[in-house]
């Protein structure tokens, strides 16, 4: 079993500098932790793999290719694949799981 806890994510995130940190990938499926402050550019592109998002705390707005709505703590959104999605109108530190599947990156190229 591997099992995580929310503090030490974010901990590990913010020594590192990133606004995403990764804690899992194996083949089929990757997890990470997405913090983006209130105010923030979420600087997102189209990924190759399906992507899950579960807005743990905060509010702000995801546009998702022609489609927009608000997100807040208990939000979960789906966007497949190469569809332009970001995180926008941040008005609280929006703190996101992320699983992609397969593992991010896997599929580029």
């Amino acid at each position: 079993m591997q099992a995580w806890e929310l503090a030490d994510l974010d901990a590990t995130r913010i020594e590192s500098e990133l606004a995403y940190h990764e804690f899992l990938s194996v083949p089929d499926l990757s997890g990470g932790l997405y913090v983006l402050e209130a105010g923030a550019t979420d600087p997102q592109s189209p990924h190759g793999e399906d992507e899950l998002y579960v807005v743990m705390s905060g509010r702000g707005r995801i546009v998702v290719g022609d489609e927009s709505r608000p997100v807040e703590a208990g939000s979960v959104v789906f966007v497949a694949a190469r569809v332009p999605h970001r995180f926008v109108d941040i008005t609280e530190r929006l703190v996101i799981l992320v699983a992609f599947g397969p593992a991010e990156g896997s599929r580029q190229g």
